[in-house]
């Protein structure tokens, strides 16, 4: 199935590894095979890892964006993930933990991006 991006003039995004930019109009670009594909808005700098939600985030982007995960991302996601689930207290947030998990080991990044994301913002409604 074809995905349809509409993009913002001048928004970025990562192509298969590739970070492109549209130009100064709005523009619709459809994929007609599987890639790997995150706009600007989720992709997330290293300096910009400063939670542990985000810890999380972090290789699992990694690995989606790579052509070949490595054993170094994935050690990281899980030593992340074990850290952030020690802290957590909420059978909600948990189990949103396992789902994280079970997406990435059955090789789900993107999906498990979009988990993610809840837990980012479960993390950022505490820290307020």
């Amino acid at each position: 199935m074809p995905l349809k991006l509409s993009l913002k003039p001048g928004e970025k995004f990562v192509l298969n590894g590739a970070v492109m930019q549209n130009g100064d109009r709005r523009a619709t670009l459809v994929l007609q095979n599987k890639a790997s594909v995150l706009r600007e808005k989720d992709i997330m700098h290293e300096r910009d890892v400063t939670t542990p939600a985000r810890r999380v985030y972090f290789p699992i982007m990694v690995m989606y964006l790579s052509d070949k995960p490595d054993d170094k991302a994935y050690d990281e996601f899980v030593l992340r993930m074990t850290e952030f689930m020690n802290a957590i207290s909420s059978s909600d947030v948990l189990q949103q933990c396992v789902s994280v998990s079970r997406d990435v080991m059955a090789g789900e990044h993107y999906k498990a991006l979009i988990r993610c994301r809840k837990l980012i913002e479960y993390e950022d409604e505490r820290l307020k």
